[in-house]
């Protein structure tokens, strides 16, 4: 049992500074290029430029020099506050690791309450966040259809871009957090069997309202799903009152794949 992470650098509440950004910048110092180095780490082109646009943005003055023509039709390399922002980065994550090392040494197996103290720090405006393991990635020709095993047989799918999908290294067996906002969330009931309602929408997750607080136009109606999971949504009250919504009953809470985001721990 091995435990992993990574430390980022932070200018005010903006993460700027992250493992991928110091790698991408020390790839850049190696290869002279900002094309050679995002293929070299796993990213897209327009990622890795995209990436050095912000790094220099946030830092208040260039971090990576870019260059036209010449012989081998241009490049990019560090300015001297990128070299000592990256030996800064690596003495903090020698550190780091060490701290790691010692950790793994504190108990039988934290890693799984890690995980959880993790995953409950990350802030949101997403009401509704889950987390899943990555089942299956089809490839389109500019979307991707992720599908997540949420457990308990269940499972949802989310439709990002491919880059997106990519940037985020989304495979099988890949942790991932899935947020959507309790306003994408629409209530039905299901049949007398428990069937899926015949909808557009991909995602349909069985469960029994908890909770419904009503208001002056809008109401939240909280939905618990297996193994003591829950979904808010916000719907009108004129329909929690034509759906008869009390605690105790049956729903499905259904969204749309475009509705859900998707995040990674690393």
């Amino acid at each position: 049992m091995e435990l992993a992470g990574s430390i980022a650098l932070r200018s005010g509440s903006r993460t700027w500074g992250n493992q991928k950004r110091m790698a991408l910048l020390e790839a850049i110092g190696e290869a002279g290029s900002i094309t050679a180095a995002a293929k070299r780490i796993g990213l897209s082109y327009k990622a890795a430029w995209d990436a050095v646009d912000a790094m220099n943005n946030l830092a208040g003055e260039p971090l990576v020099l870019r260059s036209t023509g010449g012989q081998r039709g241009g490049g990019a390399q560090l300015t001297a506050r990128a070299v000592e922002l990256l030996q800064v980065y690596q003495a903090l994550n020698a550190e780091h690791q060490r701290f790691l090392a010692a950790l793994a040494q504190a108990g039988r197996d934290p890693t799984h309450h890690l995980k959880l103290i993790q995953q409950m720090m990350i802030q949101t405006s997403a009401r509704n966040k889950l987390a899943a393991t990555v089942s299956r990635v089809v490839q389109g020709a500019v979307n991707d259809e992720v599908v997540l095993d949420l457990g308990a047989g269940q499972e949802i799918t989310a439709i990002i871009t491919r880059e997106s999908a990519r940037n985020l290294g989304l495979a099988p067996g890949k942790q991932a957090l899935a947020f959507i906002k309790a306003s994408s969330v629409m209530v039905g009931l299901p049949d007398s069997d428990g069937a899926r309602l015949k909808l557009s929408a991909r995602n349909q997750l069985p469960g029994h309202v908890s909770e419904v607080v009503a208001g002056a136009v809008n109401c939240e109606v909280r939905i618990e799903l297996p193994q003591e999971r829950s979904l808010a949504a916000i719907i009108t009250m004129e329909s929690a009152k034509a759906l008869k919504l009390k605690k105790g009953t049956a729903v499905l809470a259904v969204f749309k794949a475009s509705s859900v985001l998707l995040g990674v721990m690393d």
